[in-house]
């Protein structure tokens, strides 16, 4: 559990760095030295992903069962990969849709890590997804605080072809997941009947 642990704090410290450095990263921003903040970032997300990959693994070996819910709820967390697979892919495309839910990539953050926590009950599970899920709900709060502060632009929106094709892509990548991907990479069928 320990290199799981670690891998939380190098990965999610990497990425929760701009809400304790958001004037910083905002002055590194303005200043066109973007570079100083996306490196660091990138290789702590590297990193920190490589230990969570290798530490979820392990932790799964000694990991305890804490709940089980039934299998027809494997069905409510495919639906609402959907969603989070559709939102993820907006956070890219900019569309009408990404204006009014402000952060979609955090929301897709949060609707994955729900659905996740739905259908696994061990203690890695919940370690893994529930850490998550409250990174992403800090990163929402702080990223409100600072676009009123003006440390942050809000999302200013796009076309709503723009939003077609997230849909499309977010479809796609979902059903890519469903009937070949999860099984393949995480050795476990997304939908358990």
């Amino acid at each position: 559990m320990l290199v799981l642990v670690l891998g939380l704090i190098v990965f999610l410290g990497a990425h929760g760095a701009m809400i304790g450095l958001a004037r910083k990263r905002k002055a590194l921003i303005d200043g066109g030295q973007e570079i100083y903040w996306k490196a660091p970032v990138a290789v702590g997300s590297i990193v920190g992903l490589g230990l969570i990959i290798w530490g979820y693994g392990l932790a799964r070996e000694e990991t305890v069962f804490l709940y089980q819910l039934p299998s027809w709820v494997s069905h409510i967390s495919a639906l609402l990969m959907l969603f989070a697979l559709i939102f993820f892919v907006m956070s890219g495309a900019r569309g009408k849709i990404a204006k009014a839910v402000k952060h979609p990539q955090l929301l897709a953050v949060k609707i994955w890590a729900t659905a996740h926590l739905l259908v696994n009950g061990d203690t890695a599970s919940i370690l893994l997804f529930g850490s998550f899920l409250a990174w992403a709900v800090a990163a929402r709060i702080s990223a409100k605080k600072r676009v009123q502060a003006g440390l942050l632009s809000d999302n200013p929106g796009g076309p709503v072809w723009k939003d077609i094709i997230a849909v499309v892509i977010g479809l796609a990548i979902y059903v890519l997941f469903v009937v070949w991907a999860h099984e393949f990479l995480f050795g476990v069928p997304p939908i358990q009947t």
